[in-house]
């Protein structure tokens, strides 16, 4: 899944309908990349990949934008599904 696809996805999943916060939310999506591999995950250009870091890049959005947003179970249970997938795959 490419960026313009992940970008795409992210502003439907935030309900924003403009490019005007295109090159911040491009800025969270990268980060939600690099925050991603730091847990050790290696990405590949699939759409389940690809949707994780959306999901990691809306919850970067609502944690700046909101007080006290804990990171949701359900991404936390698709990294953690993500890695051990990983780790069991030996990759």
């Amino acid at each position: 899944m490419g960026e313009q696809a992940i970008l795409t996805a992210l502003k439907v999943d935030l309900q924003i309908s403009t490019s005007a916060m295109d090159t911040y939310l491009g800025q969270l999506i990268t980060a939600a990349r690099s925050y991603i591999s730091r847990e050790g995950i290696t990405l590949t250009e699939s759409v389940e990949d690809g949707m994780l870091v959306e999901m990691y890049a809306a919850y970067l959005y609502r944690r700046r934008r909101e007080e006290n947003v804990q990171m949701p179970r359900m991404l936390r249970w698709a990294l953690n599904n993500r890695l051990f997938s990983q780790k069991a795959r030996g990759t």
